[in-house]
């Protein structure tokens, strides 16, 4: 199956932009008649035929909406930017393939980057929401300092993972619970200065296991165990 992005199909807009016409018309060689499985990134699928098969501007009819499952749980991951952006863009499209809501770029004291194309993230997730069949397209953040992240937390369950020798709690044995923020660190990790204004608003220090995790494996594995704690 091909899923189909229109982000403004509930506001009436019924054709696909240039770039999703061009694919399905002539890549997929979809003509008139031909049925489509649009999502607008929202939460819904739709359901539609194809009336003007342009490479241009891809006009459907809708047939019918339909509201996708609800995700167990509200999981966003903050992460700080690596220094090779292809590594946050693998990062961002698996995350999305597994099941993330949110993703912010988070700028620590060790970041070592600090320019980021937003816009190129967008397309990745987009890209990988499509891939994976999935109805909603996760927020994505540019970069935030880490201070505002942590202030604006609204999450049940808070986490910080930070590389500690003497942190026994895994993020595996911590609780369910309706959302989750969980913040992942530079190459450098956080600093103590960090550590400590996280741990006084609320955050749990936690471990994602023994071996040393590059920025974007950690908040890979982070995003994969938040969904099995849902499940």
């Amino acid at each position: 199956m091909n899923l189909f992005y229109q982000p403004l199909i509930a506001e009436g807009v019924l054709h696909l932009d240039a770039d999703e016409s061009r694919h399905c018309v002539k890549v997929l060689r979809r003509q008139a008649g031909d049925a489509l499985r649009i999502t607008d990134g929202k939460g819904f699928f739709y359901d539609a035929i194809i009336t003007q098969a342009n490479d241009r501007q891809c006009v459907f009819r809708i047939e019918q909406q339909i509201a996708a499952e609800e995700p167990a749980a509200f999981i966003h991951i903050a992460v700080s930017p690596t220094k090779n952006a292809d590594r946050i863009e693998w990062f961002v499209e698996k995350a999305v393939e597994i099941g993330v809501s949110r993703i912010t770029l988070m700028e620590c004291e060790h970041t070592e980057r600090t320019y980021l194309k937003k816009d190129r993230l967008e397309k990745v997730a987009i890209s990988a929401m499509k891939q994976s069949l999935k109805a909603t397209l996760p927020v994505i953040d540019g970069l935030v300092p880490f201070q505002t992240v942590i202030t604006n937390a609204d999450t049940q369950g808070r986490f910080i993972a930070y590389v500690d020798q003497e942190n026994p709690d895994h993020l595996v044995d911590m609780p369910t619970a309706p959302s989750y923020l969980l913040l992942i660190g530079p190459e450098g990790d956080f600093s103590q200065t960090e550590l400590t204004q996280a741990l006084t608003a609320g955050f749990r220090k936690v471990s994602l296991g023994k071996s040393r995790l590059r920025t974007e494996t950690a908040a890979l594995v982070g995003c994969h165990i938040l969904n099995l704690l849902r499940a």
